[in-house]
């Protein structure tokens, strides 16, 4: 039941960033009721980060957006310029079947919605539509695997490329070292 929950909860990331024609996310469209773009109020979050263009809100599991039975934390990523442009929800550890059925669930799901992914960045990750949802996993302390989905507003490359200038590094830096954390 819990790699179930898992499952949908991450699902819900998937199924609202769906592309619309031409490859843009449909205006207003983000995951967990939110709106990409300008940022008018959120929940208040546990920990706030920031580096140059981009602040991001971290929400611990059963606050905000972080809801959901297999939903361990919600980081919810905001660019000076582009408000609100990526969303990351990292579910609870699993193993075994229960991260097979859950992470199944989420592939079947996405490839029923938007066709076969392509491969992502790391050996476990997979991309949707264009890059603007990824899911990968993360070793987890007790030995298990967290799963980590992403989703990507339309202004997230431009927010990337002037996080880069800042920076010297991407964006999307932060997303790959959050799915690395831990691995050997």
């Amino acid at each position: 039941m819990r790699a179930l929950a898992a499952g949908m909860a991450a699902l819900s990331v998937l199924a609202l960033t769906r592309a619309a024609p031409g490859g843009d996310a449909a205006a207003g469209e983000a995951p967990f009721g939110l709106a990409w773009g300008p940022v008018q109020t959120a929940p208040k979050p546990a920990l706030v980060d920031r580096e140059a263009n981009l602040t991001a809100l971290h929400y611990p599991r059963g606050h905000g957006p972080a809801v959901g039975a297999g939903t361990a934390e919600v980081v919810l990523v905001v660019c000076r310029e582009e408000g609100l442009q990526e969303v990351v929800w990292i579910g609870l550890p699993l193993s075994g079947e229960a991260l097979a059925r859950a992470r199944r669930a989420i592939h079947d799901e996405g490839v029923r919605r938007y066709g076969e992914p392509d491969a992502g960045g790391t050996p476990d990750s997979e991309t949707w539509p264009g890059g603007r949802a990824l899911l990968a996993s993360r070793r987890a302390a007790d030995g298990g695997r967290a799963l980590v989905m992403t989703a990507f507003g339309p202004g997230f490359g431009t927010c990337s490329g002037t996080h880069r200038a800042e920076t010297g590094h991407p964006a999307g830096a932060h997303v790959a070292d959050l799915i690395d954390a831990g691995d050997p």
